[in-house]
């Protein structure tokens, strides 16, 4: 078989073709269907399945499109309770697809309807273990308390995962492939490895979730120090539960205005330029959620900063962004109540002084210093030792607690999130002056 990974780098996530025979499966699609398509094409293939190993929450699946584009057939465990018109996959079930067979394994513990897509042909099997196992650890068990067809508490499934890495794959070979839903950088699991890849052998030998332990053990250790959940990720369960919009669909029904006195006042506005070119000019009130790179986090901080029923606008520097723009935010289901995409002229109204750093080292005293990386990371230790921690995703609800009788400097861990913070702080307080210590941060550690 022939087994294509694809990596969308801001989300951390891998999905996945499998090819035999002239026949294609698809794992786990990301929101735009096109790159499966192009594989498809350059394989003389036909797409006849895909398979969702669970409902996922930090993006936006395509298995609705393709199945109304291709005729492909959706598997997913019955569990889910799909609204789209989808075959049951579960224990017992296969799939003869070329010289592959396909079953299921319910690995619950990431979430309730879990599982853990079998590929096997001749002496080769391949998992395709979505947020079930991951290289290196196993998905968080506390982002189903509130969404799903099947809801369950986080203490609940920490204790189906533990069930699930003692007894789900002990029947599996130690060569078998290892191929998860996402790697590092994901805030569905934590302390993920970069490897894209492994062994279910080298997983047994080195990741924890394996090691014997009691379940109590287990559960202490799974539910220690996970990450934020951000706003968006209850709601991506439920849109790919029902399965979602086509994205060109999406995209192309979004308005463009070129005339920024069409913008209707009180709505956010979402400046996707770099952090230079957002403080020298600025729509008044903008947010700057920085895309000017694939690897930036744009999605899951849209997603954190703005709530998911929250209109809002998307700044871009031209119209020859406004595509791929649209695409990052259909990539999170945030089309939705995107009122328009903005594009915007030099020297507007609104700017934001640059920080003096030499200013600020020899008179750290003289401002707020705010810190709005994660709990996690201010755990490991503070920059700065009067520095207020607010997280970023709570920010837009706790400037409150910011003194305003300084100047306030915002700090991230490297730069890209302090952009955004700042301009929060910056928008919800006035008559203070709100500075971006940006990557200058790294001269502080």
């Amino acid at each position: 078989m022939i087994i294509e990974q694809f990596n969308d780098e801001a989300l951390a996530h891998y999905s996945y073709a499998i090819i035999s025979e002239g026949q294609m499966a698809i794992v786990d699609p990301s929101r735009n269907p096109m790159p499966y398509y192009k594989f498809a094409e350059e394989n003389n293939a036909k797409i006849v399945a895909v398979f969702e190993t669970h409902p996922h929450a930090d993006f936006i699946s395509s298995h609705l499109q393709i199945h109304e584009e291709t005729a492909a057939t959706i598997f997913v465990s019955k569990l889910v309770g799909a609204d789209y018109d989808h075959k049951s996959f579960d224990e017992g079930d296969t799939l003869q697809l070329g010289k592959v067979t396909f079953s299921a394994l319910n690995t619950p513990g990431h979430s309730p309807d879990s599982i853990t897509v079998v590929a096997k042909e001749a002496n080769e099997t391949a998992l395709f273990t979505g947020d079930t196992l991951f290289i290196g650890n196993v998905g968080r068990p506390d982002l189903r308390e509130n969404v799903g067809n099947m809801k369950a508490k986080r203490i609940d499934l920490a204790r189906q995962m533990y069930n699930t890495m003692q007894t789900k794959f002990n029947e599996l070979p130690d060569d078998a492939l290892v191929y998860p839903a996402h790697g590092a950088g994901s805030l569905c699991g934590k302390n993920m490895s970069s490897d894209s890849s492994s062994t279910l052998g080298n997983e047994r030998m080195g990741n924890w979730a394996f090691k014997e332990q009691t379940e109590e053990e287990f559960v202490d250790e799974i539910l220690k120090d996970q990450p934020f959940i951000p706003s968006y990720f209850g709601f991506d369960v439920d849109i790919n539960k029902a399965g979602a919009l086509n994205v060109q669909k999406a995209k192309y029904n979004v308005p463009v205005f070129l005339n920024v006195d069409e913008v209707e006042e009180g709505l956010t506005i979402v400046d996707t330029r770099g952090g230079d070119d957002f403080k020298q000019s600025h729509l008044p009130g903008s947010i700057n959620i920085m895309a000017t790179s694939p690897k930036q986090k744009f999605e899951t901080w849209l997603g954190a900063i703005i709530q998911p029923e929250e209109d809002y606008y998307l700044a871009v520097p031209s119209v020859e962004d406004i595509d791929f723009l649209l695409e990052r935010v259909a990539k999170i289901g945030y089309e939705k109540q995107l009122k328009a995409v903005i594009t915007l002229a030099k020297n507007l109204e609104g700017s934001t002084e640059f920080l003096a750093v030499d200013d600020f080292k020899e008179n750290p005293s003289e401002y707020t210093i705010v810190d709005i990386r994660n709990a996690s990371e201010v755990a490991e230790g503070k920059f700065f030792e009067s520095a207020i921690t607010i997280p970023l995703n709570e920010l837009r609800d706790r400037t409150n607690e910011i003194p305003t009788d300084k100047p306030i400097v915002v700090h991230c861990a490297g730069g890209y999130r302090s952009a955004a913070g700042s301009s929060i702080v910056d928008k919800k307080l006035s008559g203070v002056k709100v500075f971006d210590l940006s990557d200058a941060v790294n001269e502080f550690k």
